[in-house]
């Protein structure tokens, strides 16, 4: 991006791709793949080491929030909020390197984000419940099927907006500050401020993650 809020694209089929975001998403994806690949060598029952015992940890605190919300019988869904969280986290980082730019300050990746969400919410409910879940969108008077329906459209909306804002205005404010502060004093605000962006990006990750298990757990139980 190399002004703010002017995206370079390219046309591919007649359809228009922003290429920054392609190749930041690839490059996210691969980061997430060596993550998975280091995490899943020679693990020990007693975690040894930073990096595994800081795995160990996010694992914890993934299946904690899971048994909390939806209970035991959600674990088995560990691997999709834990993905979710590790791809989120790298995402909302990548923008705070040098050349990079975060996949998730765009709008697009962000809402395609949240379309997967509320997709797995429909998934798991229609196989849990079968057609009754069609019966909550009537509840609890018929009428309430317009408010249903606009609430469950919202969710992905939300989740995308959220997420969407937090990282863009994160990336917007530091190049504001390499703007306006002179080349040889920019490094101090800039830097504290990558800094607190990090931290913003663990957090951010994490809402949305906590928000998908909620919005998903209702769907898992029969």
């Amino acid at each position: 991006m190399d002004k703010i809020g002017v995206r370079e694209v390219i046309e591919i089929g007649g359809y228009m791709f922003n290429e920054h975001t392609i190749i930041m998403t690839w490059i996210t994806m691969a980061f997430v793949i060596i993550v998975a690949a280091l995490a899943s060598r020679n693990v020990k029952e007693v975690p040894t080491g930073f990096f595994q015992s800081m795995v160990e940890m996010i694992v914890d605190l993934i299946q904690d929030k899971i048994k909390s919300i939806m209970g035991p019988d959600g674990l088995y869904l560990t691997h999709y909020f834990l993905s979710l969280f590790v791809y989120l986290m790298i995402a909302n980082w990548q923008g705070l390197t040098p050349i990079g730019e975060s996949p998730t300050n765009d709008l697009n990746t962000t809402l395609a984000m949240g379309v997967t969400t509320s997709l797995a919410i429909h998934y798991l409910a229609f196989k849990n419940k079968g057609l009754k879940h069609i019966k909550h969108f009537f509840e609890p008077f018929a009428p309430f099927v317009v408010v249903n329906i606009i609430e469950e459209l919202a969710r992905p909306c939300t989740l995308a907006f959220r997420l969407f804002g937090n990282i863009l205005a994160g990336e917007v404010l530091i190049i504001i500050m390499l703007a306006l502060v002179p080349w040889f004093a920019n490094w101090i605000p800039s830097t504290i401020w990558v800094c607190f962006s990090i931290f913003v990006g663990v957090i951010q990750a994490f809402i949305f993650t906590v928000l998908s298990i909620t919005y998903i757990a209702p769907s898992i139980k029969k």
